[in-house]
């Protein structure tokens, strides 16, 4: 009988015990069947991978592994081992609990969360993470923290005849939501788990040759930077009369987010924030506008040098009038040929633990991934339509490492004119930092403006974190 028959049947795990035979029980058999014990089991799952960086990282705080829990390098995922349950062999079930705990804690950021036995439970091809989790000392005993999807999961063979279970894709429940004090929202994926176990019965192990090949599922390896060539540029075939010449910008505007999950964080109930918007930046949906560009457009070239006025600051932990974080962006300045480009801005920012403030002069945040036509200039108008932007090393840095280099921001939107008379594209809601160009007429106060939020932005968002 074929594994695959029963991809989330932990019943594979009493085959190595007991034989392949006992997988093939007939229905009567199996309804008189005893539930297996199983033992040595282990679970990897790190919880979320940017929750770690997080806390390590902005919130400068610290992750504690214990009681039967170890973490790996390098801010890694967590183990939980010692586990013993059971497995149905009616119900293809199991259950079990494993040992140890993960404490992650901030005094900067005021939280401190700790997630201890945890247990697994499977049936069928759904299943769940459950655990007890203390959320600044109110504990929550034997919550269900994540649902488990286990249709695609394949069984492996693991060490001293161990059936392993890789990957198996992890989602936070609203009860996990709440634990979390809603700094993610329910729905949200999680790290995935790998779950082995072994089966206490000591019967011999069954013939190689009886038991299929392990075939755990690949993990694909991310695309975040994709990598474009010169085939994929080809050349603007734009009539001469919608074609502008080579010259001087007259006006324009950018219109960016930075980051929609910074900017709830910053917002949320953790950082109690604000954000200042000045230098004739404007809040634009959801995202921001930066006006009055300038710079240069080649024709021939299909490049654009452009640089936009307004400044945005993302201030968040204050205490006793400072504010442990103070990050900005300011002088905005977006460079672009063929299908690749760069956004840079001047730069300070705050380091949280010591108080320092850095500044960078035309620091380069992100890569821009253009379209290709998207430097063809029509009715004396240059357009970049939600232009995916991706955070560059330098970028990271400005961010205090929170965000790794390759993470995405908000796209970018810009839209510039080549002549005094031309028109601009109509504003739009700027959801997630703009899709759309404005006039220079519309695109804010010179003063300083803010938004400000605290918990009443975790019920419209559900987040609160970075993702």
């Amino acid at each position: 009988m074929s594994l695959v028959r029963h991809p989330i049947a932990l019943a594979a795990a009493t085959a190595v015990a007991l034989g392949a035979g006992a997988l093939a029980l007939p229905a009567s058999a199996a309804d008189k069947a005893p539930a297996i014990e199983l033992k040595n089991g282990t679970l990897d799952w790190g919880v979320k991978e940017s929750f770690r960086s997080y806390v390590t990282g902005m919130a400068a705080g610290k992750i504690e592994a214990g009681e039967g829990a170890t973490q790996a390098a390098d801010n890694g995922a967590f183990r939980f081992t010692g586990g013993t349950g059971t497995y149905d062999m009616t119900t293809h079930g199991t259950d079990t609990a494993f040992k140890g705990g993960v404490r992650f804690s901030s005094s900067l950021h005021k939280f401190d969360i700790k997630i201890s036995d945890v247990k697994v439970v499977t049936s069928g091809t759904t299943g769940h993470i459950d655990a007890d989790v203390s959320l600044n000392g109110s504990v929550q005993d034997d919550i269900e923290f994540a649902t488990l999807d286990l249709s695609a999961v394949r069984p492996g063979q693991g060490a001293g005849g161990a059936m392993t279970f890789k990957d198996i894709p992890a989602t936070l429940t609203a009860d996990g939501a709440k634990a979390f004090n809603g700094m993610y929202k329910e729905g949200t994926a999680l790290d995935p788990a790998t779950l082995t176990v072994t089966a206490a019965t000591s019967s011999p192990s069954p013939d190689p040759s009886t038991t299929p090949p392990a075939t755990p599922k690949p993990t694909p390896t991310p695309t975040d930077k994709p990598t474009a060539t010169a085939s994929t540029t080809p050349k603007p075939t734009a009539s001469a009369s919608q074609e502008a010449a080579s010259g001087e910008i007259a006006d324009g505007n950018l219109d960016w987010g930075v980051k929609e999950s910074f900017r709830t964080y910053i917002t949320g109930p953790i950082a109690h924030g604000k954000v200042e918007l000045s230098g004739g930046a404007a809040k634009n949906g959801s995202g921001y506008r930066f006006g009055d560009a300038s710079g240069s457009y080649d024709a021939d070239a299909k490049s654009l040098d452009a640089k936009f006025a307004g400044k945005v600051r993302f201030l968040g932990h204050e205490e006793g009038g400072t504010y442990a974080l103070d990050l900005q962006f300011s002088d905005l300045h977006v460079t672009a040929e063929g299908t690749g480009g760069t956004l840079a801005a001047d730069v300070s920012s705050k380091n949280q633990e010591t108080g320092k403030v850095s500044t960078y002069d035309d620091l380069t945040v992100a890569t821009l991934k253009v379209g290709a036509g998207d430097l063809t200039a029509k009715n004396d108008v240059v357009e970049l339509d939600g232009v995916a932007a991706t955070l560059t090393a330098d970028g990271a840095k400005a961010f205090g490492g929170f965000y790794e280099a390759g993470a995405a921001l908000d796209p970018v939107t810009a839209a510039v004119s080549l002549d005094e008379n031309a028109t601009l594209p109509a504003g739009g809601t700027g959801t997630n930092g703009g899709t759309s160009g404005g006039t220079s007429g519309t695109t804010g106060s010179t003063g300083a403006g803010s938004t400000t939020g605290g918990t009443g932005a975790l019920a419209s968002t559900g987040a609160d974190v970075p993702a």
